[in-house]
């Protein structure tokens, strides 16, 4: 499954980078910095809520493999969920950041 997930990505990646390569070509070289740019905030935030997908899939079934055994740690389970979805807004912060500056 990852390497299916890996082999779209970089197809996308490289489709992607041809059709803003025409683009930037054809146009002013002022806007092919803001191509780029929009481009930048778009892998951030996806890479970020892939890998944050990820990490709350692993978590959650580990989570719940121990809740199975023992009850009491539901508690200690639910900070490492919430960690690995902060990766998704640390994205977002960072494509904001790429597109306000």
């Amino acid at each position: 499954m990852k390497r299916k997930v890996l082999v779209v990505f970089m197809l996308l990646l490289v489709v992607g980078t041809a059709v803003f390569a025409q683009e930037a070509s054809s146009d002013e070289a002022g806007s092919s910095s803001s191509v780029w740019k929009y481009f930048a905030a778009a892998v951030a935030v996806g890479l970020s809520c892939i890998a944050g997908g990820m990490a709350v899939g692993r978590i959650g079934a580990a989570a719940m493999g121990a809740m199975s055994e023992n009850p009491e740690l539901s508690g200690k389970a639910l900070p490492y969920a919430g960690l690995a979805e902060g990766i998704c807004l640390w994205g977002f912060l960072v494509a904001l950041l790429i597109l306000v500056l």
